[in-house]
């Protein structure tokens, strides 16, 4: 059985400020992807505010109940910026659907989507 780390809730801990965890992995990307990160963040957060950030695989991603939910990456070497939904997420439609979406702008029609998306996945 594992054992409750008392460390691991302490200021500065990765399971104490995960959001900070985040934002500092977000500053870190180049740009465009970096003003991307930070809206998505952003729209993800204001969608479900009980979903928790943390990094995930060094991304940023986004938990409920412990379980990753979604994730996203932006590298300088990448085409385009990548959304990902984890299996965790109740976006089920029939026998196939899509888990990852690339993205090169972020304008309303976009953001509406992810927001759906969002909130469908954590339902």
């Amino acid at each position: 059985m594992k054992k409750n780390n008392p460390q691991s809730k302490k200021p500065g801990s990765p399971k104490a400020d995960g959001e900070g965890i985040v934002l500092a992995k977000i500053a870190a990307m180049p740009e465009p992807y970096r003003t991307m990160g930070e809206r998505l963040h952003a729209i993800i957060k204001a969608s479900e505010p009980t979903i928790s950030p943390r990094l995930w695989y060094g991304m940023p991603a986004y938990a409920k109940d412990g379980k990753v939910v979604c994730f996203f990456r932006g590298a300088e070497d990448e085409r385009y910026m990548t959304l990902g939904f984890n299996e965790n997420a109740n976006l089920d439609e029939g026998h196939m659907w899509p888990t990852s979406f690339a993205l090169k702008e972020l304008t309303a029609t976009e953001e509406e989507r992810i927001i759906a998306l969002v909130k469908k996945a954590v339902s």
